[in-house]
Protein backbone atom coordinates (compact mmCIF):
# COMPACT_ATOMS: atom_id res chain seq x y z
CA UNK A 1 0.00 0.00 0.00
CA UNK A 2 1.22 3.40 -0.71
CA UNK A 3 2.07 5.89 1.66
CA UNK A 4 0.62 9.39 0.72
CA UNK A 5 2.79 12.38 2.30
CA UNK A 6 1.61 15.21 0.04
CA UNK A 7 -1.20 17.06 2.11
CA UNK A 8 0.41 19.90 1.75
CA UNK A 9 0.00 19.58 -2.31
CA UNK A 10 -3.89 18.39 -1.86
CA UNK A 11 -5.60 16.12 0.77
CA UNK A 12 -7.49 12.80 0.19
CA UNK A 13 -10.67 14.03 -0.03
CA UNK A 14 -13.45 13.29 3.82
CA UNK A 15 -15.63 10.74 4.31
CA UNK A 16 -17.80 13.82 5.26
CA UNK A 17 -16.64 15.81 2.18
CA UNK A 18 -17.45 13.14 -0.15
CA UNK A 19 -20.70 12.61 0.96
CA UNK A 20 -21.87 16.21 1.38
CA UNK A 21 -20.69 16.39 -2.28
CA UNK A 22 -22.87 13.32 -3.38
CA UNK A 23 -25.89 14.72 -1.56
CA UNK A 24 -25.70 17.76 -2.77
CA UNK A 25 -25.62 16.99 -6.30
CA UNK A 26 -28.58 14.89 -5.89
CA UNK A 27 -30.63 18.44 -4.76
CA UNK A 28 -30.29 19.76 -8.14
CA UNK A 29 -31.53 23.21 -8.92
CA UNK A 30 -29.59 26.66 -9.51
CA UNK A 31 -29.13 28.62 -5.95
CA UNK A 32 -30.39 31.77 -7.80
CA UNK A 33 -33.76 30.15 -8.49
CA UNK A 34 -36.99 30.64 -6.42
CA UNK A 35 -38.50 27.55 -7.00
CA UNK A 36 -38.22 24.55 -4.33
CA UNK A 37 -35.41 22.88 -6.01
CA UNK A 38 -33.13 26.21 -6.14
CA UNK A 39 -34.08 27.25 -2.61
CA UNK A 40 -32.58 23.45 -1.25
CA UNK A 41 -29.63 24.39 -3.06
CA UNK A 42 -29.46 27.57 -1.68
CA UNK A 43 -29.72 26.28 1.93
CA UNK A 44 -26.94 23.68 0.87
CA UNK A 45 -24.82 26.51 -0.16
CA UNK A 46 -25.30 28.48 2.92
CA UNK A 47 -25.22 26.01 5.68
CA UNK A 48 -21.23 25.37 4.16
CA UNK A 49 -20.73 29.06 4.08
CA UNK A 50 -21.36 29.19 7.52
CA UNK A 51 -19.22 25.87 8.32
CA UNK A 52 -16.10 27.98 6.30
CA UNK A 53 -16.47 31.16 8.17
CA UNK A 54 -16.13 29.69 11.18
CA UNK A 55 -13.11 27.76 10.55
CA UNK A 56 -11.48 31.21 10.61
CA UNK A 57 -13.51 32.79 13.11
CA UNK A 58 -15.94 34.90 11.17
CA UNK A 59 -19.90 35.39 10.54
CA UNK A 60 -20.67 33.55 6.78
CA UNK A 61 -21.64 36.83 5.47
CA UNK A 62 -17.83 37.63 5.13
CA UNK A 63 -17.33 34.41 3.11
CA UNK A 64 -17.22 34.69 -1.11
CA UNK A 65 -17.05 31.37 -2.86
CA UNK A 66 -14.54 31.15 -5.75
CA UNK A 67 -13.06 28.70 -7.79
CA UNK A 68 -10.04 28.51 -5.39
CA UNK A 69 -7.12 30.58 -3.53
CA UNK A 70 -5.46 31.40 -6.95
CA UNK A 71 -8.66 33.18 -7.37
CA UNK A 72 -9.07 34.42 -4.19
CA UNK A 73 -5.39 36.11 -4.29
CA UNK A 74 -5.97 37.36 -7.85
CA UNK A 75 -9.46 39.02 -6.49
CA UNK A 76 -7.75 40.79 -3.25
CA UNK A 77 -4.77 41.97 -5.26
CA UNK A 78 -6.96 43.47 -7.99
CA UNK A 79 -9.16 45.02 -5.27
CA UNK A 80 -6.39 46.74 -4.00
CA UNK A 81 -5.49 48.12 -7.56
CA UNK A 82 -8.77 49.47 -7.58
CA UNK A 83 -9.07 51.69 -4.10
CA UNK A 84 -5.71 53.28 -5.27
CA UNK A 85 -2.65 50.99 -4.27
CA UNK A 86 -0.16 51.78 -6.57
CA UNK A 87 2.81 49.73 -4.73
CA UNK A 88 2.77 46.20 -3.33
CA UNK A 89 4.64 44.42 -0.61
CA UNK A 90 4.64 40.88 -0.65
CA UNK A 91 6.34 38.60 1.30
CA UNK A 92 9.64 37.03 -0.13
CA UNK A 93 8.20 33.26 0.24
CA UNK A 94 4.48 33.84 -0.75
CA UNK A 95 2.90 31.74 -2.73
CA UNK A 96 3.16 31.55 -6.66
CA UNK A 97 -0.10 32.67 -7.15
CA UNK A 98 0.38 35.76 -5.01
CA UNK A 99 3.62 36.40 -6.76
CA UNK A 100 2.46 35.85 -10.13
CA UNK A 101 -0.81 38.58 -9.32
CA UNK A 102 1.27 41.03 -7.96
CA UNK A 103 4.45 40.93 -10.96
CA UNK A 104 1.55 40.76 -13.43
CA UNK A 105 -0.68 43.81 -11.64
CA UNK A 106 1.71 46.27 -13.60
CA UNK A 107 2.52 48.46 -10.20
CA UNK A 108 5.86 47.84 -8.73
CA UNK A 109 6.42 45.03 -5.96
CA UNK A 110 8.38 45.01 -3.32
CA UNK A 111 9.87 41.94 -1.11
CA UNK A 112 8.92 41.76 2.52
CA UNK A 113 12.38 39.48 3.20
CA UNK A 114 12.54 36.62 5.94
CA UNK A 115 15.31 35.72 7.99
CA UNK A 116 17.04 32.11 8.18
CA UNK A 117 14.21 30.14 9.31
CA UNK A 118 11.79 31.49 6.64
CA UNK A 119 10.50 34.35 8.59
CA UNK A 120 9.10 37.75 7.94
CA UNK A 121 11.60 40.60 8.79
CA UNK A 122 8.87 42.42 10.80
CA UNK A 123 10.93 45.31 11.75
CA UNK A 124 12.02 45.62 7.87
CA UNK A 125 7.96 46.54 7.56
CA UNK A 126 8.17 48.96 10.05
CA UNK A 127 10.86 50.69 8.39
CA UNK A 128 9.44 50.73 5.29
CA UNK A 129 6.26 51.63 6.23
CA UNK A 130 7.54 54.39 8.51
CA UNK A 131 8.54 56.04 4.97
CA UNK A 132 5.77 55.30 2.82
CA UNK A 133 4.58 57.52 -0.28
CA UNK A 134 0.92 58.97 0.02
CA UNK A 135 1.12 58.82 -4.01
CA UNK A 136 1.32 55.41 -3.81
CA UNK A 137 -2.12 54.73 -2.62
CA UNK A 138 -2.96 52.98 1.17
CA UNK A 139 0.04 50.08 1.72
CA UNK A 140 -0.81 46.74 0.77
CA UNK A 141 1.24 44.03 1.90
CA UNK A 142 0.31 39.92 1.67
CA UNK A 143 1.73 37.56 4.12
CA UNK A 144 0.80 34.00 3.93
CA UNK A 145 -0.15 32.35 7.49
CA UNK A 146 1.85 29.53 6.85
CA UNK A 147 4.47 28.53 4.24
CA UNK A 148 3.21 25.98 1.53
CA UNK A 149 7.39 24.48 1.37
CA UNK A 150 8.43 25.27 5.24
CA UNK A 151 5.16 25.07 7.53
CA UNK A 152 6.73 28.45 8.76
CA UNK A 153 3.84 29.90 10.91
CA UNK A 154 4.47 34.46 9.93
CA UNK A 155 3.74 36.91 12.78
CA UNK A 156 0.68 37.96 10.73
CA UNK A 157 -0.73 39.39 14.03
CA UNK A 158 2.60 41.78 13.89
CA UNK A 159 2.25 42.61 10.75
CA UNK A 160 -1.68 43.56 10.36
CA UNK A 161 -0.77 46.46 13.25
CA UNK A 162 1.70 47.91 11.55
CA UNK A 163 -0.07 47.71 8.05
CA UNK A 164 -3.37 49.08 10.00
CA UNK A 165 -1.13 52.01 11.98
CA UNK A 166 -0.45 52.81 8.31
CA UNK A 167 -4.06 52.83 7.14
CA UNK A 168 -2.69 50.08 4.70
CA UNK A 169 -4.13 46.23 3.32
CA UNK A 170 -3.39 43.13 4.58
CA UNK A 171 -3.89 40.00 2.76
CA UNK A 172 -3.02 36.49 4.39
CA UNK A 173 -3.29 33.62 2.24
CA UNK A 174 -3.79 30.68 4.56
CA UNK A 175 -4.58 27.81 2.61
CA UNK A 176 -2.15 26.00 4.65
CA UNK A 177 -2.62 26.60 7.85
CA UNK A 178 -6.09 26.28 7.97
CA UNK A 179 -7.67 23.35 9.53
CA UNK A 180 -4.16 22.90 10.73
CA UNK A 181 -3.78 25.39 13.23
CA UNK A 182 -6.40 27.51 14.88
CA UNK A 183 -7.77 30.71 13.16
CA UNK A 184 -9.14 33.90 13.95
CA UNK A 185 -9.01 36.24 11.37
CA UNK A 186 -10.14 39.28 13.36
CA UNK A 187 -8.00 38.46 15.92
CA UNK A 188 -5.02 38.12 13.73
CA UNK A 189 -6.25 41.87 11.88
CA UNK A 190 -6.10 40.53 8.46
CA UNK A 191 -8.37 42.85 5.81
CA UNK A 192 -9.03 39.69 3.26
CA UNK A 193 -8.04 35.71 3.34
CA UNK A 194 -8.09 33.31 0.68
CA UNK A 195 -8.64 29.24 1.87
CA UNK A 196 -8.70 26.39 -0.33
CA UNK A 197 -11.22 23.71 0.54
CA UNK A 198 -8.74 20.50 -1.21
CA UNK A 199 -5.88 21.73 0.98
CA UNK A 200 -7.94 20.28 4.49
CA UNK A 201 -9.30 17.70 2.65
CA UNK A 202 -12.81 19.27 0.89
CA UNK A 203 -12.66 18.71 -3.03
CA UNK A 204 -10.69 20.14 -5.56
CA UNK A 205 -11.72 23.18 -7.73
CA UNK A 206 -13.36 25.38 -4.84
CA UNK A 207 -12.15 27.99 -2.24
CA UNK A 208 -12.94 31.34 -0.61
CA UNK A 209 -12.04 35.10 0.05
CA UNK A 210 -12.82 35.95 3.69
CA UNK A 211 -12.99 39.74 4.10
CA UNK A 212 -13.05 41.81 7.19
CA UNK A 213 -14.93 45.38 7.50
CA UNK A 214 -12.00 47.22 6.12
CA UNK A 215 -11.66 44.98 2.88
CA UNK A 216 -13.39 47.14 -0.36
CA UNK A 217 -13.65 44.36 -3.04
CA UNK A 218 -13.93 45.28 -7.03
CA UNK A 219 -15.68 42.19 -8.50
CA UNK A 220 -13.56 41.27 -11.28
CA UNK A 221 -15.66 38.39 -12.83
CA UNK A 222 -19.16 40.23 -14.25
CA UNK A 223 -22.72 39.56 -14.87
CA UNK A 224 -24.40 38.07 -12.55
CA UNK A 225 -25.49 38.77 -8.64
CA UNK A 226 -24.39 35.86 -7.55
CA UNK A 227 -21.54 35.62 -4.14
CA UNK A 228 -23.45 39.23 -3.15
CA UNK A 229 -21.91 40.59 -6.37
CA UNK A 230 -18.84 40.54 -5.98
CA UNK A 231 -18.57 37.00 -8.15
CA UNK A 232 -20.46 36.11 -11.30
CA UNK A 233 -21.53 32.89 -12.19
CA UNK A 234 -23.50 30.22 -11.19
CA UNK A 235 -21.85 28.56 -7.94
CA UNK A 236 -20.17 25.37 -7.61
CA UNK A 237 -23.05 23.85 -5.08
CA UNK A 238 -21.80 20.58 -4.69
CA UNK A 239 -18.28 21.42 -4.13
CA UNK A 240 -19.31 23.87 -1.62
CA UNK A 241 -21.00 21.46 0.00
CA UNK A 242 -17.98 19.13 0.44
CA UNK A 243 -15.86 22.92 1.33
CA UNK A 244 -18.38 23.31 4.34
CA UNK A 245 -18.07 19.54 5.98
CA UNK A 246 -14.06 19.62 5.13
CA UNK A 247 -14.44 22.80 7.38
CA UNK A 248 -16.34 21.30 10.06
CA UNK A 249 -14.31 18.04 10.41
CA UNK A 250 -11.15 20.21 10.50
CA UNK A 251 -11.95 22.21 12.82
CA UNK A 252 -12.92 19.26 14.61
CA UNK A 253 -9.78 17.42 14.34
CA UNK A 254 -7.20 20.49 15.54
CA UNK A 255 -5.97 18.58 18.24
CA UNK A 256 -4.88 15.36 15.96
CA UNK A 257 -3.03 17.27 13.44
CA UNK A 258 -1.16 18.80 16.44
CA UNK A 259 -0.06 15.51 17.89
CA UNK A 260 1.81 14.52 14.47
CA UNK A 261 4.63 16.98 15.78
CA UNK A 262 5.88 14.46 17.21
CA UNK A 263 6.30 12.07 14.67
CA UNK A 264 7.32 15.03 12.38
CA UNK A 265 10.49 15.79 14.87
CA UNK A 266 11.58 11.90 15.48
CA UNK A 267 11.98 11.83 11.30
CA UNK A 268 13.34 14.95 11.29
CA UNK A 269 16.34 14.06 14.06
CA UNK A 270 16.89 10.85 12.21
CA UNK A 271 17.14 12.75 8.56
CA UNK A 272 19.45 15.16 10.61
CA UNK A 273 21.96 12.66 11.52
CA UNK A 274 22.36 10.96 8.26
CA UNK A 275 23.54 14.84 7.26
CA UNK A 276 20.25 16.23 6.01
CA UNK A 277 18.90 19.95 6.47
CA UNK A 278 15.44 20.83 8.37
CA UNK A 279 15.21 24.17 6.45
CA UNK A 280 12.84 26.05 9.23
CA UNK A 281 13.30 24.55 12.07
CA UNK A 282 13.87 27.35 14.58
CA UNK A 283 10.63 28.56 14.01
CA UNK A 284 7.26 27.82 15.17
CA UNK A 285 5.71 25.66 11.94
CA UNK A 286 2.89 23.64 11.43
CA UNK A 287 2.72 20.02 13.16
CA UNK A 288 2.73 18.14 9.97
CA UNK A 289 5.46 19.56 7.23
CA UNK A 290 8.95 19.16 7.45
CA UNK A 291 10.82 20.61 4.67
CA UNK A 292 14.53 19.41 4.61
CA UNK A 293 17.46 19.41 2.42
CA UNK A 294 20.40 16.64 1.64
CA UNK A 295 23.37 18.11 -0.67
CA UNK A 296 24.16 16.51 -3.56
CA UNK A 297 20.88 14.66 -3.52
CA UNK A 298 18.96 16.54 -6.17
CA UNK A 299 14.79 16.83 -5.25
CA UNK A 300 13.50 15.31 -8.35
CA UNK A 301 15.80 12.19 -8.13
CA UNK A 302 14.45 12.15 -4.39
CA UNK A 303 11.09 12.39 -5.27
CA UNK A 304 10.98 9.77 -7.88
CA UNK A 305 13.02 7.31 -5.17
CA UNK A 306 10.46 7.78 -2.89
CA UNK A 307 7.66 6.91 -5.35
CA UNK A 308 9.55 3.51 -6.28
CA UNK A 309 9.67 3.13 -2.63
CA UNK A 310 5.67 3.91 -2.25
CA UNK A 311 5.86 7.19 -0.57
CA UNK A 312 4.14 10.31 -2.49
CA UNK A 313 6.22 13.35 -1.55
CA UNK A 314 6.93 16.59 -3.17
CA UNK A 315 9.93 18.47 -4.05
CA UNK A 316 10.22 21.93 -2.75
CA UNK A 317 8.88 23.85 -5.89
CA UNK A 318 7.09 22.31 -8.62
CA UNK A 319 6.15 24.24 -11.83
CA UNK A 320 2.86 23.15 -14.00
CA UNK A 321 4.71 20.87 -16.27
CA UNK A 322 5.75 19.11 -13.44
CA UNK A 323 9.58 19.74 -14.33
CA UNK A 324 10.82 20.04 -10.56
CA UNK A 325 12.99 23.61 -10.11
CA UNK A 326 15.37 24.57 -7.22
CA UNK A 327 13.02 26.06 -4.21
CA UNK A 328 12.45 30.02 -4.26
CA UNK A 329 12.01 29.71 -0.73
CA UNK A 330 15.16 28.15 0.50
CA UNK A 331 16.68 30.88 -1.88
CA UNK A 332 14.54 33.09 0.03
CA UNK A 333 15.74 32.01 2.91
CA UNK A 334 19.31 32.60 1.94
CA UNK A 335 20.32 29.02 1.06
CA UNK A 336 20.42 28.81 -2.85
CA UNK A 337 22.96 26.13 -2.33
CA UNK A 338 20.49 23.70 -0.35
CA UNK A 339 18.08 24.78 -3.05
CA UNK A 340 17.82 22.12 -5.87
CA UNK A 341 17.83 19.27 -2.80
CA UNK A 342 14.83 20.51 -1.07
CA UNK A 343 11.73 17.94 0.02
CA UNK A 344 8.42 18.21 1.64
CA UNK A 345 7.13 15.96 3.53
CA UNK A 346 3.38 16.74 4.88
CA UNK A 347 0.76 14.82 6.19
CA UNK A 348 -2.53 15.87 7.36
CA UNK A 349 -6.31 14.51 8.86
CA UNK A 350 -5.61 10.94 7.48
CA UNK A 351 -1.83 10.48 8.60
CA UNK A 352 -0.10 7.75 10.49
CA UNK A 353 2.73 7.78 12.71
CA UNK A 354 3.65 4.74 10.98
CA UNK A 355 3.49 6.77 7.51
CA UNK A 356 6.18 9.01 9.09
CA UNK A 357 8.17 5.72 10.13
CA UNK A 358 8.03 4.09 6.48
CA UNK A 359 8.87 7.64 5.11
CA UNK A 360 11.85 7.86 7.45
CA UNK A 361 12.82 4.22 6.48
CA UNK A 362 12.39 4.58 2.89
CA UNK A 363 14.26 8.02 2.80
CA UNK A 364 17.46 6.61 4.76
CA UNK A 365 17.66 3.37 2.03
CA UNK A 366 17.56 6.15 -0.67
CA UNK A 367 20.11 8.17 0.44
CA UNK A 368 22.54 5.78 1.26
CA UNK A 369 22.06 3.94 -2.69
CA UNK A 370 22.13 7.69 -3.90
CA UNK A 371 25.79 7.99 -1.62
CA UNK A 372 27.02 4.50 -3.01
CA UNK A 373 26.21 5.54 -6.26
CA UNK A 374 28.01 8.59 -5.99
CA UNK A 375 30.95 7.07 -4.87
CA UNK A 376 31.62 4.44 -7.33
CA UNK A 377 31.47 7.18 -10.07
CA UNK A 378 34.35 8.75 -8.54
CA UNK A 379 36.55 5.71 -8.10
CA UNK A 380 35.99 5.57 -12.03
CA UNK A 381 39.23 5.81 -13.81
CA UNK A 382 38.88 9.05 -16.30
CA UNK A 383 38.35 8.15 -19.71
Amino acid sequence: MATYLDYNASAPIRPEAADAVTRALLVGGNPSSVHAAGRAARAVMEEARAKVAALVGMPSGSVIFMSGAAEANALAIASALANGAKRLIVGATEHETVLASAQASGVQVEFLPVDSDGVADIAWLAERLSRWNAADGAPFVALMLANNETGVIQPVGQAAALVREHGGWLHVDAVQAAGKIAIDMRALGADTMSLSAHKLGGPQGVGALVFGNRARLSRQLHGGGQERSMRAGTENVSGIAGFGAAAQAALRDLDQVEAQAVWRDAAAQTLTEAGAVVLGQGAPRLAGTLCFAADGFNSELQVMQMDLAGVMVSAGSACSSGKVKPSRVAEAMGRADLAPYVLRVSGGWASTQGDWQFFTESWLKAFMQHGQRQSARQRQPAA
